[in-house]
């Protein structure tokens, strides 16, 4: 993994920031440190591949899990973002040209993993015309073609600068879950992700579900970032109003002192809490703990979803 001790390397928009104490954490956040054949033969698989996983980009605390178990979240489109949320571990800077071999290479890990079922994401891309959107494509047609079994996830950034054809481009590559972030309470949203907008992201999962009503939506939070509970539960409002299927709520974790301050641990009975709140609104699936984040567990979320929705099918 990459050393995460000098953030002014990778994160020089953050520089001038003043340094935010990064608090101890308590036990139910803390993880083995990654180990294992299973770990080893992945990060294997990801090296010979030549491609960006957002599990080592972003410093994801489950990596060592995950990757045991053969899976892994691909990030394309390179490993330079073109935003600066402060929330965000992700390097910030002028991305690299798009390297049109990475969506059959992609194709060729997730064969080779043997994935059940795979998540996509990518950094913003605010260089490109259509945000990338067709490079999303060309990965969703190059994973069909070489592990047709494997159903598709994918995590796009919101296509702020582009036109509606982005977002229709990537629809209609058919991915089997459409995923888009909301990250915070917009309220918190000019400190901690002041590249975006909150009603545009939330437009977009909307416009998902009106492209493609049998499509599933998923989206998620964080918690500690400084939101009270009362705007929490209006983001989950909002979701469902957009008709999302699947949140996801999980624990910020600050990854180094340059970047947004934990306002607080979030005891994991306060998940609970959330999770039941959220299934009271009508969410198909919820995944609420302080180690959740939108990929973990991914695949096992989505044939639960996909029961959920039968059995309300059934229901009706």
């Amino acid at each position: 993994m990459r050393d995460l001790k000098i953030p002014d390397q990778r994160h020089p928009e953050k520089a001038h920031r003043p340094d935010n104490a990064q608090p101890r954490k308590p036990d139910w956040i803390r993880v083995k440190a990654p180990s294992g054949t299973g770990y080893q033969d992945t990060k294997a698989i990801i090296r010979d591949n030549k491609l960006v996983t957002v599990c080592e980009e972003a410093g994801c605390p489950n990596v060592g899990e995950c990757w045991s178990q053969g899976h892994a979240t691909m990030m394309i489109m390179g490993e330079i973002c073109t935003r600066g949320c402060t929330f965000c571990n992700v390097a910030t800077g002028k991305p690299k040209a798009l390297d049109l071999f990475e969506p059959g290479r992609v194709g060729d890990a997730v064969a080779k993993l043997g994935l059940n079922h795979v998540v996509i994401t990518s950094v913003d891309r605010d260089d490109l015309d259509d945000g990338g959107a067709e490079h999303f494509a060309m990965t969703i047609r190059a994973i069909r073609k070489r592990a047709p079994a494997t159903t598709i996830e994918i995590l796009t950034p919101d296509f702020l600068r582009c036109g509606p054809s982005a977002l229709e481009t990537v629809v209609a590559a058919r991915p089997d879950v459409f995923n888009h972030n909301l990250e915070t309470v917009p309220g918190l949203y000019p400190e901690v992700r002041p590249g975006a907008r909150y009603f545009h992201s939330l437009r977009l999962l909307q416009r998902v579900k009106e492209l493609d009503p049998a499509m599933f939506t998923k989206s998620g939070i964080m918690v500690g970032l400084g939101e009270d509970r009362q705007s929490v539960l209006q983001v989950m409002d909002d979701m469902r109003a957009a008709d999302v299927d699947f949140l996801t709520i999980g624990q910020y974790l600050q990854p180094t002192p340059k970047h947004h301050a934990i306002d607080r641990f979030v005891h994991p009975d306060e998940f609970a809490a959330y999770e039941t709140a959220a299934y009271g609104k009508g969410f198909l699936m919820v995944s609420a703990t302080p180690l959740t984040r939108s990929s973990y567990h991914a695949g096992d979320d989505f044939a639960r979803l996909r029961d959920a929705r039968l059995a309300r099918l059934g229901r009706s």
